[in-house]
């Protein structure tokens, strides 16, 4: 298939892990409504983005991915609806947690699970004390509109995430996102930063990128929004701001950014046998 609808989704949570589902699941039929075939909602979903603190009653919330509330729900509606649903939730496997993806399928199958690989441990984004770094590897995913690729939140600041997903076929890639002021320097505004590390990943590989975050004041922590999708040209083709709520929409031209990748000769032109150094240990 040549033309691939996408949508993010962009809105805010409370500690009302029903009520949360309810409005993605809402925002999902919205967007396949207006023809989305991939519906991308923000990282972890459940609920408030409990890594702020360190909280050892939290781990209590994980399920593993065949139990887990917002797993179960995205999986009836991809069925339902046809579409494709890259699901993050917080994973219990044994004594294991992990910040994880649930690519389920237009059937309402997961076709498998991605386990989000760079876990950052900062004011305010204490992943570390939750989760295991992802032992799952970088997964793409044949979907029958096109092959996907998915970094986690943290995942989309390293090139070497979208160059190893284009490595492996992906046609777009998508992030799903939890990001917002940072605790230790009220200053810093993270969120231009944010979309221009992703929009070099689409102009260094060619790729349509597709990012959904949340908004909302979480106990004095503001996440900024701005979800976008852009093409494979970089050009921002859907846009939110720092407070909307809703569904962006894009129709990407796969077939042309095929061409256009294959044009620029970056794929051509690379040279593994000089670039050893990226596996070896500072």
């Amino acid at each position: 298939m040549s033309k691939l609808t996408v949508a993010a989704l962009q809105l805010g949570f409370t500690d009302d892990m029903a009520e949360n589902i309810r409005r993605v699941s809402e925002l999902v039929r919205e967007a396949a409504g207006k023809g989305a075939k991939v519906v991308l909602p923000p990282e972890l979903f459940e609920g408030p983005y409990f890594c702020r603190i360190e909280d050892e009653g939290l781990f209590a919330n994980a399920r593993p991915t065949a139990e887990h509330p917002a797993v179960l729900a995205m999986q009836s509606l991809a069925a339902e609806l046809e579409i494709t649903i890259p699901t993050s939730f917080f994973e219990a496997d044994g004594p294991h947690h992990y910040n994880s993806l649930a690519m389920i399928g237009p059937d309402g199958k997961v076709m498998g699970v991605y386990r989000k690989s760079h876990i950052p441990d900062g004011p305010g984004y204490e992943e570390k004390f939750y989760f295991r770094p992802g032992n799952t590897g970088f997964k793409t995913w044949p979907t029958p509109q096109a092959t996907l690729g998915v970094g986690v939140c943290w995942d989309q600041w390293y090139p070497e995430t979208a160059r190893s997903l284009m490595l492996m076929g992906a046609e777009v890639l998508f992030y799903p996102t939890a990001i917002g002021t940072e605790p230790h320097d009220p200053d810093l505004d993270t969120s231009r930063l944010w979309r221009r590390a992703m929009i070099g990943h689409a102009v260094s590989n060619v790729v349509p990128v597709v990012a959904a975050n949340r908004i909302g004041d979480e106990h004095g922590q503001v996440f900024y929004g701005h979800s976008f999708i852009c093409d494979e040209r970089g050009d921002i083709i859907a846009e939110f701001g720092a407070t909307e709520t809703g569904v962006l929409t894009a129709t990407l031209d796969l077939a042309a950014a095929k061409r256009h990748r294959a044009a620029f000769g970056f794929f051509r032109d690379r040279r593994p046998e000089l670039y050893g150094r990226l596996t070896q240990d500072i």
